[in-house]
């Protein structure tokens, strides 16, 4: 007697081995839909996080500004004493230093120096320099940033929202296509149903579990419970945990059917 049909495991969550399996069989958009949550649940936090422990700073910062300045022709015309601390917080510091002089250095994660042609971004693995656009004039006082700051912080922060959503969903697509790969050969070793298709899905699932560690932890950041530190260390974490989803949930799909044993009644005699 043949054995009855299995219906298809329900997918719904990502956090299991058998969660993640679930979704090989799944339609690509149930899969679309669970990747699209977590998505926004992690533009979400990039959101809050910004509006809580940046923005402030930086409106702090131009409430410094002097009348008068401005960045015309590559230089940064600033009529005020250099070096000087704009404003300085647990995450963010911004300082002006014309000649790059170390003077005003600051113990936060994250710290924006704008000196006489360049500007330097401090950080936990050292500092990015940038020239000043030559060609354009920009605004470096306080009249006329503080409006234009007001009027464009909503739009920044959306703007956050949709780069995070889109580069998390592009990311994933990337990483699923080569990952598939190796999620259909473990699969194939181990005489697992899985065809091409569901090892895409089966692996894009995989990548949620780490984004949502991620997630977690850019949270906890903001509170203050992980210092820049652990938050790099988590960030390399959250890469891991994908590969071991990825290696742990194929083995949670049903056996071929041209296996050896698949499908075998053990109460039949041979």
């Amino acid at each position: 007697m043949d054995a009855p049909p299995q219906n298809k495991p329900f997918a719904w969550q990502p956090l299991t081995p058998a969660g993640v399996a679930a979704f090989a069989t799944a339609s690509l958009s149930r899969l679309f839909t669970v990747q699209l949550v977590v998505a926004l649940l992690a533009a979400a936090v990039v959101v809050w996080f910004l509006q809580a422990a940046w923005f402030p700073l930086v409106t702090a910062a131009i409430r410094q500004l002097p009348d008068q300045g401005r960045i015309r022709a590559g230089q940064l015309e600033w009529p005020g004493s250099s070096p000087v601390v704009l404003a300085q917080g647990h995450f963010l510091a911004v300082t002006v230093d014309l000649n790059h002089e170390g003077e005003a250095r600051s113990p936060a994660h994250v710290q924006v120096e704008f000196g006489r042609s360049d500007f330097k971004i401090f950080s936990l693995l050292g500092y990015l320099q940038g020239q000043y656009p030559r060609r354009w004039l920009i605004a470096f006082n306080r009249p006329e940033l503080l409006p234009w700051w007001g009027a464009w912080s909503p739009a920044l922060l959306a703007l956050a929202a949709g780069a995070t959503i889109a580069g998390l969903l592009l990311a994933w697509a990337v990483l699923a296509t080569l990952y598939s790969v190796p999620a259909w050969l473990l699969a194939f070793f181990a005489d697992r149903d899985l065809h091409w298709r569901g090892s895409w899905r089966l692996a894009g699932a995989a990548l949620l579990p780490g984004a949502l560690l991620m997630t977690g932890a850019v949270f906890l950041y903001g509170l203050g419970g992980l210092d820049l530190v652990q938050l790099a260390f988590t960030a390399a974490l959250h890469l891991l945990v994908g590969w071991v989803y990825l290696f742990a949930s194929p083995f949670w799909l049903p056996r071929h059917p041209a296996a050896p044993g698949a499908g075998a009644n053990p109460f039949t005699k041979a």
